[in-house]
């Protein structure tokens, strides 16, 4: 293939073989590959395997020599700048155990089922062809890297040599923003969004990357806008569909901009008061902990901490960050771990499947069935037997029951074994073709090996087989609606009830909800015939059929179609007829993050439930307003606006009781040393606001020429609280509200010398609060 299908020059190829790997070292050799350029590698290069215990063998690689200028001689053990490697093959034949490292393990022994596991880098065999140094500066990406370098005034390689350990970090930046940009696109383009989970978040550390090093590199106004055009112009030939859909992509990909932008912003105020705080202290050393909250809560990338930090002289505490970082993946990866299937290691279930071969699902056509138990598991391994009680997992060699994936809930039942009876409780494929059973033992006890009679709840099944395919009727609807960017980003098929997540900018109009809703329900009516087919991934793209992002498809796909209306991918269970739903009922439509929206709906009797429910309500209103069921909204609101202005009016003359005294009780003012002293309880009922505006109004009526103290005391809900006033005069002579308050109140309240308040001791001691701040004017003065 290389040598004819890409016309590479036979005598620049170099091959590795594991160390004593004789048989691949022949086969190379009778190839025609000289001795000379067939090497032996150990371990470490030529050995590779996956998961303890896992599969692993020896691996052989292709290599091609791309002359002088990239390094020295001598194959690629010397240099693998000059030898870059194209192709690689691993010998899956043996299985490992446990080890001290990398290098260090025991073969447990042969795999019962062998296999060569090979792959070629297309973008490192495109770098060979175009005779370019590296797989950015290819066709498909220099575009990109070279509309960067022009914005940022960067000439690309003049600081480089030519091998990539010599790349200036310029070079470094420019190739990241090419490598980034393309990737932002064509992930957002398959329907991943930018967020804070899973591949949401993947996509969103991308493009804040490529944004941060153009800002590195001098471009501080949007990048994307300028970049992600061109992008698109790279991978349209061979992708139509990100042309296409750019509006969408961009919209996207523009407000995370924005959004990293404004994150910058606030990130470096923050930086900035905990440099000077830093400062201030005599310290030279940010704290671990303030990068960290910097990082985690802001999205402030660390790189950036660390550069301003240095700006302004001082060191970041790296350890106590990457500490810190270690301990939230740690959490991360154990809060991932305890939502696994059980607890049985994977290859335990791997074990039962090449044992049994996979098992076969037959739900999509009967929903019970007679099986043989193939294999119990549980406390970590196989069992033979489980008695009443137990809870363990179960593997049949057919099942009815579906197992939970696309967003569908499992099936729930009874499997009779023998004189035993399990109740299955889960169902899930920890691997694919396996089907386990989360079971347990309601009667007797239940043996491997054994004959079982399987049945799954079929009201279950039925109501959630309704729910997916509403699923399938809304996701269509909205993409009638929305237009096709309007793609499903997750979902919930449960019993009576499904959860829609699609993308799109913004939030979906009460209209526009109410014309989904009764589309669907319009396609209910029509009472169309579902169906579904196998076949080819090519024929059902052809057909239009909708496939999902992130679902896996193998070279044969399930179609799912309802009538003319929709046709999806899709591996579920579903009703025969559209009108076996019934009804749908959509209650919410709400942001679950950036650019994705969530509906949730009721179906079938459910939805009828919660109509009827809400036809007694509006019914009950309707006879306590005495106005016909139409009119209810009409008679709500104008009943709530009366009642938002009768409050206004009594707020009003709540305040002129309170506050129309303030005149005479300023005449009243006792002289304290000096002092006008103003000692009063607010009327009862005197909300917070209104204390604080009566010891102003107080104070506003005394002499501005005359130092005045004015507290007023409330009582609410058998507390007291202190409202002190100040005027200037009386700041004058050293008198504080916020220390009276304080004083009053043995420490507690705050405010300012103008105006302070407090409170929290029992009603009962209003009088005792004036008096203290009384003793208190008599002390300054």
């Amino acid at each position: 293939m290389e040598q004819g299908g890409f016309g590479l020059d036979p005598e620049r190829i170099w091959a590795t073989v594991y160390l004593d790997d004789d048989e691949a070292f022949e086969i190379w050799r009778q190839t025609g590959v000289p001795v000379e350029r067939i090497v032996r590698r150990g371990k470490k290069d030529n050995f590779w395997s996956m998961g303890i215990p896992g599969p692993c063998g020896p691996c052989s690689e292709l290599y091609y020599d791309r002359g002088p200028a990239y390094g020295p001689d001598g194959g690629p053990e010397v240099d693998e700048d000059r030898f870059l490697e194209f192709w690689n093959l691993v010998f899956m034949q043996f299985e490992r155990g446990p080890g001290t490292d990398k290098e260090n393990y025991p073969i447990l022994g042969d795999l019962p089922a062998k296999n060569i596991d090979t792959g070629m880098g297309l973008e490192r065999m495109a770098s060979i062809l175009q005779g370019v140094d590296n797989l950015y500066e290819i066709d498909e990406v220099r575009p990109i890297l070279a509309r960067a370098a022009e914005l940022t005034g960067t000439v690309y390689g003049a600081k480089s040599g030519t091998v990539a350990s010599e790349s200036h970090p310029d070079d470094v930046r420019l190739r990241v923003i090419a490598d980034h940009v393309r990737t932002s696109l064509m992930l957002i383009s398959d329907g991943v969004t930018p967020s804070n989970e899973g591949r949401g978040y993947v996509l969103r550390r991308i493009m804040r990357r490529a944004i941060r090093a153009m800002r590195l590199l001098g471009w501080q106004e949007r990048a994307l806008p300028e970049l992600l055009p061109v992008a698109r112009d790279c991978m349209a030939p061979s992708y139509p569909e990100v042309a296409q859909e750019f509006d969408r992509i961009s919209q996207y990909a523009y407000a995370e901009e924005d959004a990293f932008l404004s994150t910058l912003r606030s990130g470096t105020t923050i930086l900035d008061t905990a440099v000077a705080a830093t400062k201030a202290s005599g310290g030279d050393t940010l704290s671990g902990e303030k990068a960290f909250q910097l990082h985690d809560t802001y999205g402030f990338p660390i790189d950036l901490t660390l550069e301003i930090a240095a700006e302004q002289g001082l060191r970041v505490d790296a350890d106590g960050f990457r500490r810190l970082m270690a301990d939230q993946r740690a959490r991360a990866k154990a809060d991932a771990q305890a939502r696994k299937t059980g607890h049985v290691d994977l290859s335990a279930y791997r074990t039962v499947l090449e044992d049994g071969g996979p098992v076969e699902f037959t739900g999509y056509t009967e929903l019970r069935r007679e099986s043989r138990v193939r294999a119990l598991l549980g406390g970590g391994g196989r069992r033979d037997v489980a008695g009443e009680g137990e809870t363990v997992e179960l593997v049949l060699d057919t099942t009815p029951f579906y197992a939970e994936g696309g967003g569908q809930q499992p099936d729930t039942g009874l499997i009779t074994v023998g004189g035993g009876q399990v109740q299955v409780l889960d169902v899930q494929s920890p691997v694919p073709g396996l089907i386990v059973h989360k079971v347990r033992v309601v009667r007797g006890e239940v043996r491997a090996g054994e004959e079982g009679f399987a049945e799954i709840d079929t009201d279950r099944r039925r109501a959630i087989s309704r729910s997916h395919t509403a699923t399938h009727l809304v996701h269509q609807t909205m993409r009638n609606f929305l237009g096709e960017s309007a793609t499903q980003a997750g979902s919930l098929n449960a019993p009576g009830r499904l959860r829609f997540d699609f993308n799109t900018p913004g939030a979906v109009s009460p209209s526009v909800l109410h014309d989904v809703e009764q589309q669907v329900n319009e396609v209910l009516l029509r009472d169309l015939e579902v169906n579904w087919f196998v076949t080819s991934q090519e024929e059902a793209r052809r057909l239009g059929a909708m496939a999902l992002f992130g679902e896996k498809y193998g070279d044969e796909v399930r179609v799912v179609e309802v009538g003319d209306y929709a046709r999806e991918l899709c591996g579920g269970t579903h009703v025969a007829r559209s009108g076996q739903l019934g009804l749908v009922k959509i209650l919410s439509e709400s942001s679950i993050g950036s650019g994705v929206r969530r509906v949730e709906a009721l179906v079938g009797i459910d939805a009828f439930s919660f109509l009827a429910r809400e036809h007694l309500l509006v019914s009950r209103l309707a006879e306590l307003f005495r106005v016909p069921g139409d009119q209810v909204a009409d008679r709500v609101q104008q009943t709530v606006t009366q009642l938002r202005d009768a409050e206004r009016e009594l707020e009003k003359l709540r305040a002129q009781l309170v506050l129309g005294g303030a005149a005479a009780l300023a005449a009243q003012a006792k002289d304290v040393r000096g002092i006008a002293y103003v000692g009063t309880e607010a009327p009862e009922g005197a909300a917070g606001n209104d204390v604080r505006t009566l010891a102003q109004e107080i104070r506003g009526k005394v002499d501005p020429a005359r130092p005045a103290v004015v507290a007023v005391a409330a009582r609410s809900g058998g507390k007291a609280s202190l409202v002190v006033a100040v005027n200037a005069a009386a700041k004058g002579r050293g008198v504080a509200a916020v220390d009276l308050v304080k004083g009053a109140l043995s420490g507690r309240g705050g405010g300012s010398a103008d105006l302070a308040q407090g409170g929290g001791v029992p009603a009962s001691e209003v009088a005792n609060l004036l008096g203290a701040v009384e003793r208190a004017v008599a002390e300054v003065g």
